[in-house]
C-alpha cells in the first residue's frame, strides 16, 4: 500500500476518534455554556454549540438551508482532498500528513452536522476577557494541516526558486 494512504488510514481515523471522544464527553459531563478554568485569564473548557462554520458565520441562517450547506461542503472537501491525494506525485510525507489532518477534521465536524445540525466547540483560549472564538479538535486538525500545507507550497517554492537560479 502507498505510504500517502497509509498515513490517511492512520491520522484521519485518530483526528476523528479523538474529537467525536472529547465532543461526547463534553456534551455528557457539561452543560451547554458551563466552564471549567484550566489556565486563568488564557484558556477554559467551555461546552459551546455552534450552528455556523468557523467563527459562527452563517449561524444566523434558516437551519434547512443551513445544514444542507454544509453537509455539502464538507462532502465535496472530502472528495477533493482524496481526488488531490490520489494525484498528487510530491515525495515529501508533509503533504499526505496536512490533507490527512483535514480530512479528519472535515468529517469530524461533518458527523456533528448530521447527527445535530451543528458543531459543538469547547476550546476556549482568551486573554482575561478577549476570546477567540471556541473551537475542537476537527477545527484544530484542519488549522495544522492547512499549516502543513502553506509550509509545503512555501518550501516547494523556495526549492524551486533555488534549483533555477544554479
Amino acid at each position: 500500500m502507498d505510504k500517502r494512504y497509509k498515513l490517511l488510514l492512520i491520522i484521519a481515523p485518530l483526528v476523528i476518534v479523538s474529537d467525536q471522544w472529547v465532543k461526547l464527553i463534553v456534551d455528557r459531563n457539561m452543560l451547554l455554556y458551563q466552564s471549567i478554568e484550566v489556565l486563568e485569564n488564557f484558556f477554559h473548557i467551555t461546552y459551546i454549540r455552534n450552528k455556523g462554520a468557523a467563527f459562527g458565520i452563517l449561524s444566523g441562517a434558516d437551519a434547512s438551508l443551513r445544514i444542507p450547506f454544509f453537509i455539502a461542503v464538507s462532502i465535496v472537501a472530502i472528495v477533493l482532498i482524496l481526488y488531490v491525494l490520489k494525484t498528487h506525485k510530491g515525495q515529501s510525507p508533509v503533504f499526505p500528513v496536512a490533507l490527512s489532518l483535514i480530512l479528519g477534521g472535515a468529517i469530524g465536524n461533518m458527523i456533528d452536522r448530521v447527527r445535530m445540525g451543528e458543531v459543538i466547540d469547547f476550546l476556549d483560549v482568551h486573554w482575561y476577557q478577549n476570546h477567540w472564538p471556541a473551537f475542537n479538535i476537527a477545527d484544530s486538525a484542519i488549522t495544522v494541516g492547512m499549516g502543513f500545507l502553506i509550509y509545503q507550497m512555501i518550501t516547494e517554492k523556495e526549492d524551486s526558486d533555488a534549483s533555477d537560479s544554479d
